[in-house]
């Protein structure tokens, strides 16, 4: 069974770069040691953090334990525009400093020499864009609307874990998700004096329900390779539109409004191993459905439908289709040396290729991403503290019209804390 699992393991290992392909813009790992090691931790799955990573890891957890982790992402992003006929941008936006907090806690405690027990609550997903309109009012006679996006799921994971053997280990979580979305941009409506961009605003949440499985084996004391599978979710949003200015046009301000979203299925494998005492390498691959992300909209007020401008096969276009993409792939790498008995430096690298491959909407922006990320870590007794940072180098995209061409840019830097007490 060990020699299987060592072919095994070489042959992850051997398919690391034929895997790797794109991944879409997602939050894109939860826990600071996780995060400081280039989001390679579905093999290691060690910490508190093995909640989101591979739950299966909890298994070898032998006293109680607390964690959390707080990241804080600062997007910079860049649209410009121009005539085809010139060379001077006739926009050039660029958004103010920002700020999307997200978190990961969670408690685990053994409850037999072989089950373990948890609960984590979390932030598995959350981003958005928020723009200077004054930049962008060029493209509305001098018209001054507001620009942002933001979009967050939260997710509460009761968990057990049970040691099946002395080298093997299963886990998983059923996931309570609540998800929020608020937007705001301009919106053309078609009235009989013509076609008038008008402020739309909306706020929306809803609830949804999923599932995380995950495998860990640890055929050798200095090797690991773990599986984890996160289900499709379909979270269903309800809440209000509005458009402040619509009662000049005799209609109504509000609307309600239902979104119906399906998160995507996540499916990561990695490998962890330890050539000698007081260095880890790690390498995953992490698979994302994207192709599946699906969004409609069940219910909008019939007098707002009518005077819509744009509608795609009777459903209206704020930015939501530009979620879905192609299936994608991570390739991901991480590094651990150990200094002396409490204190460890760490590294790692991961490509996040966007699953679209044409330039998107400037208020859920997708982007190539190089990301490169270092951390430190310390314990005293039970008390472990970690500092992490990742800095995600995001391509610029461009396209054009062929009357008017377009660029786009993004980078982001994501500082990470998190603290753990083993009880």
């Amino acid at each position: 069974m060990k020699k299987q699992l060592l072919m095994a393991a070489a042959a992850v290992a051997a398919l690391l770069p034929i895997l790797a392909s794109a991944n879409g813009l997602n939050l894109n790992g939860l826990g600071t040691r996780a995060q400081a090691m280039g989001g390679a931790f579905v093999g290691n799955a060690d910490d508190f953090s093995a909640v989101f990573w591979n739950p299966a890891g909890a298994a070898g957890f032998r006293q109680e334990m607390f964690g959390f982790s707080a990241t804080d992402l600062m997007p910079r992003a860049t649209f410009r525009q121009w005539p085809l006929t010139l060379e001077v941008p006739v926009i050039d936006a660029k958004t103010p400093a920002s700020h999307y907090l997200n978190f990961l806690g969670a408690y685990y405690r053994p409850v037999g020499p072989k089950v373990v027990i948890g609960i984590g609550i979390s932030t598995p997903s959350g981003f958005g864009t928020t723009w200077n309109g004054e930049d962008l009012a060029g493209n509305y006679d001098g018209t001054v609307f507001s620009w942002s996006s933001r979009y967050r799921l939260f997710a509460i994971s009761p968990l057990i874990a049970v040691g099946l053997t002395r080298w093997l280990s299963v886990g998983a979580t059923f996931n309570f998700q609540y998800g929020t979305l608020d937007l705001m941009k301009p919106s053309p409506m078609d009235f009989d004096a013509g076609i008038v961009d008008l402020q739309y605003e909306e706020n929306t949440g809803g609830w949804g329900f999923g599932a995380t499985f995950g495998v860990l084996a640890k055929p050798l004391k200095r090797l690991a390779i773990g599986l984890a599978v996160r289900t499709p979710s379909s979270v269903s949003y309800k809440g209000t539109a509005r458009m402040p200015e619509l009662p000049l046009y005799g209609l109504q301000e509000t609307s309600e409004l239902w979104h119906k979203i399906t998160w995507p299925l996540w499916i990561g494998g990695g490998v962890s191993f330890k050539p000698f005492e007081g260095l880890l390498l790690s390498a995953d691959v992490q698979w994302t459905q994207w192709s599946e992300v699906r969004q409609t909209s069940t219910y909008l007020d019939q007098a707002w439908l009518l005077h819509m401008a744009v509608l795609i096969d009777g459903d209206y276009t704020f930015g939501l289709p530009y979620l879905s993409g192609e299936d994608t792939t991570q390739l991901r790498f991480g590094v651990e040396y150990a200094l002396n008995a409490t204190t460890a430096l760490r590294a790692g690298y991961y490509s996040d290729p966007s699953p679209r491959q044409f330039a998107t909407h400037i208020l859920f922006p997708s982007h190539d991403f190089n990301a490169f990320t270092i951390g430190i870590g310390t314990a005293i007794g039970g008390l472990q503290l970690d500092l992490g940072l990742e800095y995600l180098a995001g391509n610029e995209r461009s396209n054009d019209t062929g009357v008017v061409a377009y660029s786009r840019g993004m980078n982001i830097v994501v500082p990470s804390v998190s603290i753990q007490y083993k009880f």
